[in-house]
């Protein structure tokens, strides 16, 4: 049996993990987003040449931390996930697949849209630029859980297109840098008043 004839036991079983993952969230700043906690498949290989079957599949992917979990929970419920995949197959049973955790974990950070600190930097941006940015939740790991994590409330607000950003087009307008420095400096001066 090649190692790929079971490949889609595990596919389905995490778009169901998915699918019960995201229908599970009620947070507005991330059911804005549709699909706020993708599980992607990024790489699949296996085999050491053409003419044998396969014997072993490695498959990479993203497992999204949900806003209020851990890495380490969310690692138990992918363990689950795969668990289940292999319980569902008696060929599985016998030769389970198994799960490495590898590279970057980041945990979720949130601070409540009415806190002080959002609250105050739309004010500031609402007086400088005429409009309030739109509160919302990201899907992607970022160094706002380490101050959240310590106790210092924190929000990520700042120039650019964030689907831009670590990509080969990575760029940034002066107009839009100038605008947030604008806005930064006044929320400063109204916080220190």
């Amino acid at each position: 049996m090649s190692a790929l004839d079971k490949l889609h036991v595990f596919l389905r079983a995490l778009e169901v993990d998915e699918t019960q993952r995201n229908t599970a969230e009620t947070d507005p700043l991330m059911t804005a987003l549709g699909l706020p906690y993708p599980t992607i498949v990024g790489i699949v290989a296996g085999g050491e040449w053409a003419s044998t079957v396969l014997d072993r599949l490695v498959v990479d992917g993203r497992y999204g931390v949900k806003l209020g979990q851990s890495p380490a929970e969310a690692a138990r419920d992918l363990f689950r996930a795969i668990d289940d995949a292999n319980e569902s197959d008696p060929f599985l049973r016998e030769h389970p697949a198994t799960v490495e955790i590898v590279g970057g974990q980041f945990g979720s950070g949130r601070v409540p849209s009415d806190h002080a600190l959002p609250m105050g930097l739309a004010d500031a941006a609402e007086a400088v630029i005429g409009r309030r940015p739109a509160l919302l939740g990201e899907p992607y790991g970022a160094d706002m859980r380490l101050f959240i994590d310590s106790g210092t409330p924190c929000v990520m607000y700042g120039p650019g297109d964030v689907k831009l950003a670590h990509s080969a087009n990575e760029n940034v307008p002066l107009a839009e840098v100038e605008e947030c420095a604008a806005v930064l400096a006044a929320w400063v001066v109204r916080e220190l008043g």
